[in-house]
């Protein structure tokens, strides 16, 4: 496989010349009369930083500014992997509940339970209004074999509990769920493209096909990117040899480069379909474009978000850094699916999914607009666009079946997500040892006494039951509620199980799998007689 390029957000060095051009040196000379005249004190330092932001997003929609202290957690999520006490868990309520313990990490050793509701860490509380996700993220997260003193409440102790942690290497798994859908069919769901991403995928692959798997699904729904190496790796597996994968052009050459693949594949001839939608981007728009581009398999879906810019990641001296855009990247078509964006701040950008959304778009395929003059051709002849994300070849609409006034109010209260809390802490040991999907299953209420139960619960925090819309919604509720009961027995990927086995998208790829669709077979133009 022919690589010219590390990764989809490249690692570089600051570099710096003392030959400053005319408007380089007045810039200083402004700085300069700031510090010296102006009426107040000014910290030219903190004013350079706060300007560092305004000056990078007057380039494009995806160069930003990452401060010190934002660099270390935005690495650690790709790097794959970072200094924690080892668990999963949710702010719910202003309450921070532990939803998944990692197996032989640090929480697990010293007897952290699914179910604690941790109130402080190291005398710092965690609770309250105004407490945040990455608040709890920057106190858990520490460097490897530092201690931090954790206070928690179980349902079954009277008072607080507290725990000596010692933080350990945790890794941050990109790919999220693997397993069988009936007899020959493999899914997989990868979430991000971090640095381990392409080894988890491959093990994924390998074991589903020892359990029998000849089909593959790859859910890419809701992945962002990352790493651009990973995904050309990735789709390395299902190519056959000197097959484009991505190339890259940008103004240097050291910023150029193709990827072709070198025929060392171990699934080159399996069937494989893609599932994308709208916050699909960047690395998975390279893998979900390779493989239609190529005729390789099918992409199921909606429209992808359309990021075909690459940052280059710069480390400046004061262990900040800028992501800087150095290329766009071509699908093997030729096409860029960078969508749209003017210089500078462009509103219109930011808007764009919520623009699709109130055009139809995520309902119709007839309402995506596509740019007819990008028009592109698949190694077979197909056409496709560039211009705005990948069209997939197989459309899936937004499903908004049982959607209803009263699932609108329960959701935006938060009232599935903490009731599925509560329910989780009374079955949890009726449980055991036995931590699968069909345990699960087995012991949570049956349908009938699940739902009334939500329904009581959500009279009593002021949500009136209004059976007529409840039972609109009927299936869409208990589908929500097992799926978060779940994750909160067993874990994420017990949850995705439980979404899939109501999800349109999955259907159509059961479906078109099951039928041996190809992308040539399904998109081929219907014959009409005279």
């Amino acid at each position: 496989m022919s690589l010219g390029i590390i990764g989809g957000i490249f690692i570089g060095r600051y570099s710096s010349t003392s030959h400053l051009s005319p408007e380089e040196e007045k810039l200083r000379a402004v700085l300069g009369l700031i510090q010296q005249q102006y009426v107040d004190e000014i910290d030219v330092d903190s004013l350079i930083e706060k300007s560092i932001p305004d000056l990078l997003a007057s380039l494009d929609p995806h160069s930003a500014y990452i401060d010190k202290a934002g660099l270390s957690l935005a690495n650690d999520d790709l790097e794959g992997s970072f200094g924690g006490i080892g668990v999963s868990f949710q702010v719910l309520n202003d309450t921070v509940d532990v939803i998944e313990v990692v197996a032989g990490g640090p929480s697990e050793q010293i007897g952290l339970l699914p179910g604690d509701q941790i109130l402080e860490a190291d005398g710092k509380k965690l609770s309250g209004a105004k407490i945040s996700t990455e608040e709890v993220f920057g106190t858990l997260r520490g460097k490897e074999g530092s201690k931090v003193k954790v206070t928690v409440k179980r349902r079954n102790a009277r008072k607080p509990l507290s725990f000596d942690i010692t933080r350990g290497q945790i890794p941050q798994n990109s790919v999220d769920a693997t397993y069988m859908m009936g007899n020959d069919i493999g899914y997989v769901r990868v979430s991000k493209f971090a640095r381990t991403t392409y080894a988890e995928f491959f093990t994924a692959l390998s074991n589903l096909r020892r359990e029998g798997a000849r089909k593959f699904i790859v859910d890419l729904r809701g992945n962002s990117g990352g790493f651009m190496d990973q995904a050309i790796y990735m789709a390395n597996e299902f190519l056959p040899e000197g097959r484009m994968i991505v190339y890259t052009k940008g103004r240097t050459a050291e910023n150029e480069m193709g990827a072709t693949s070198d025929g060392t594949g171990q699934f080159q001839d399996v069937p494989v379909t893609v599932l994308v939608n709208e916050f699909s981007a960047s690395a998975s728009e390279i893998f979900a474009g390779a493989i239609q581009d190529n005729d390789r398999g099918l992409v199921i879906g909606r429209r992808s978000f359309g990021k075909g810019l690459v940052q280059n990641q710069i480390a400046l001296p004061d262990s900040s850094a800028i992501r800087l855009t150095v290329a766009r990247y071509y699908t093997p078509s030729g096409r860029c699916i960078q969508k749209e964006y003017k210089r500078g701040k462009d509103g219109h950008y930011d808007l764009d999914i919520a623009d699709r959304y109130s055009h139809g778009e995520f309902y119709s395929r007839d309402s995506i607009k596509l740019d007819k003059s990008k028009i592109f051709h698949t190694v077979n002849g197909r056409e496709v666009y560039g211009g705005g994300g990948i069209m997939p070849d197989v459309f899936v609409p937004e499903d908004t079946t049982g959607i209803s006034s009263y699932f609108i109010e329960v959701s935006n209260r938060g009232l599935i997500n903490s009731f599925a809390q509560q329910m989780a802490d009374t079955y949890r040991p009726m449980l055991g040892k036995q931590k699968t999907l069909e345990q699960v299953e087995k012991t949570i209420p049956r349908d009938n006494a699940l739902l009334n139960a939500f329904v009581n619960y959500s009279a009593g925090k002021g949500v009136p039951a209004r059976w007529y819309y409840v039972n609109q919604s009927r299936a869409l509720l208990l589908n929500q509620l097992k799926a978060l009961i779940t994750r909160n027995l067993i874990g994420y990927e017990g949850m995705i199980r439980v979404l899939n086995s109501r999800d349109n998208a999955v259907d159509a790829a059961i479906k078109a799998l099951d039928n041996n669709e190809s992308p040539v077979n399904i998109t081929k133009p219907t014959k009409t007689k005279k």
